[in-house]
């Protein structure tokens, strides 16, 4: 049986590579969570329509609360540069809209744009809490 000290990894390596890690020599890495995949709600009541030939798969939403909306007092709104594009579906929106509220860092992106029934469109987005 090898005795305890040759088991184990030898300090000198180990240390190395954490002074190395904390320097900043070893590149940070982010970790995102998909917490949900959504269609937008009122694709076809706000300016969606036209801008989905500009939208692209992977670019980035805002995620922006209206806690005063008369209709929903957890809504959450979605834009794409500033446009308005519709919002969080209500009943998938309260944990998101706590979440906002709560200070968590919370994002979207775009995962498709897809054609439905009647000529109807929606747009499949990803919210990440990061």
């Amino acid at each position: 049986m090898p005795s305890p000290s040759r088991s184990r990894l030898a300090p000198g390596p180990l240390l190395a590579l954490l002074a190395l890690a904390c320097n900043g020599a070893a590149p940070a890495q982010e970790v995102s969570l998909l917490v949900q995949r959504s269609a937008l709600a009122g694709y076809r009541y706000y300016e969606a329509p036209a801008l989905a030939a500009a939208i692209q798969p992977g670019e980035d939403l805002d995620l922006v609360r209206e806690p005063d909306n008369p209709h929903d007092a957890n809504a959450v709104r979605v834009e794409w540069r500033g446009r308005k594009l519709g919002y969080v579906p209500r009943a998938s929106n309260a944990a998101l809209a706590w979440a906002i509220d709560s200070g968590e860092t919370v994002t979207a992106r775009v995962v498709r744009e897809e054609a439905m029934r009647r000529s109807r469109r929606r747009v499949v987005f990803d919210v990440l809490l990061r």
